[in-house]
């Protein structure tokens, strides 16, 4: 792989890994706000009948919140297993083009060619 493609791949492992822990972070951001804002009992009045437990306190939302949050958390998860994956790749690909103690030669010669 050339030392081009190399730079891509860390680039694009590095920022699905930091885009998927934003993520995180602010669904996090997200859970610490419903829990001091949402009602702890159903408000069937204003469509909050949808429970969550945020740090063993059960509170209520609506279907939209709920929907929200859950594919937040979901993505985010995703993007940041996509660029683990990518990560593990880039190292994979990086440890075969280090060259081993004395073939510095036979590595020249290769690229020359």
């Amino acid at each position: 792989m050339k030392a081009s493609r190399l730079g891509t791949l860390k680039f694009f492992a590095l920022l699905f890994l930091l885009c998927g822990l934003a993520g995180l972070i602010a669904s996090a951001g997200i859970s610490t706000h419903y829990l001091a804002a949402m009602p702890r009992v159903p408000a069937p009045e204003q469509l909050r009948t949808v429970p969550r437990s945020i740090h063993g306190v059960t509170v209520y939302q609506t279907e939209a919140e709920d929907d929200l949050l859950r594919k937040w958390e979901y993505s985010s998860v995703g993007v940041f297993l996509a660029g683990m994956i990518l990560s593990g790749i880039y190292l994979e690909k990086w440890g075969s083009m280090q060259i081993p103690a004395g073939d510095e030669e036979r590595a020249l010669a290769r690229d020359m060619q």
